[in-house]
């Protein structure tokens, strides 16, 4: 027997509420058994992110090859990737595996501060969304992927069909930015009108929303890890969102957008 194993491949964030805190608390409370490696070292809290510090390529590859060498993986999250060196670095490591690999592209943070070099973008294109199964930009990351405006659910399938076309296997693409308290994120799995999911719901009023794109991304990666489909796991990671999200409502952590509460319902680790 063993640990159901997801690999987090993502920057620290030194106040715990996003980047690799929260895929490890995530992937944790979902009863799974959270290996990670770290790209970045980034200055931030819960106000916003005031520097990022990429490591050098040759650590994050060591780092990954150390785990891949070691563990038995069954499932992997990428988060912050900032330059073009580490891109190249985990391209080439997917590419030698077969990993289901879901890719949170976390490209500018949630006060406008950019995280990802812009001579990345082309590399990211070509080498990692390939080696993708799963794609999960928020709306501007959508538009900076797709290069199309998003102001509509149409928009948003418009951008997902744009960003499928560069290779990966499915994107869901998350409504959350758009106006109004009913939101709905699009899953695209294919270009049929078959491979079109939509998830509706309402838009949850809290001022502690640091992690939310971190956490969801690790929550479907450690469904899809413990044998759930794409579109199922989708649905169940976007349940144990909101139910973080509700649970950490009205709890005061720091002075700016606090953390979810990740440990509501706890699960003890799983075997297989």
């Amino acid at each position: 027997m063993r640990y159901i194993t997801v690999l987090s491949i993502a920057g620290s964030d030194c106040s715990g509420g996003a980047g690799i805190q929260a895929d490890i608390k995530t992937i944790s409370a979902l009863g799974c058994y959270a290996a990670s490696v770290i790209t970045a070292v980034t200055v931030q809290n819960t106000c916003g992110v005031r520097n990022v510090y990429p490591l050098p390529a040759e650590s994050v590859q060591e780092q990954m090859e150390a785990v891949a060498e070691d563990l038995q993986i069954d499932a992997v999250k990428i988060g912050m990737v900032t330059d073009r060196n580490i891109i190249t670095a985990i391209a080439d490591f997917l590419s030698t595996r077969h990993l289901t690999t879901v890719f949170d592209p976390v490209l500018v943070s949630s006060n406008g501060h950019p995280l990802v070099h812009p001579e990345a973008l082309e590399v990211l294109r070509k080498r990692l969304l390939p080696q993708c199964s799963l794609i999960t930009p928020n709306l501007p990351e959508a538009q900076i992927l797709s290069g199309i405006p998003i102001h509509d659910t149409n928009d948003m399938e418009r951008a997902a069909r744009r960003i499928l076309a560069e290779g990966c296997r499915a994107v869901l693409v998350k409504g959350g930015h758009l106006q109004g308290n009913n939101m709905t994120d699009i899953l695209l799995t294919g270009f049929e009108t078959s491979d079109i999911y939509r998830y509706n719901s309402s838009k949850i009023h809290t001022h502690n929303t640091h992690g939310t794109g971190c956490t969801l991304s690790s929550a479907i990666t450690s469904f899809i890890a413990r044998g759930s489909s794409l579109p199922e796991a989708v649905k169940l990671g976007k349940n144990f969102l909101t139910e973080a999200l509700v649970a950490g409502q009205g709890i005061t952590t720091g002075k700016g957008h606090g953390p979810l509460n990740h440990f509501f319902r706890p699960e003890k680790t799983m075997v297989k």
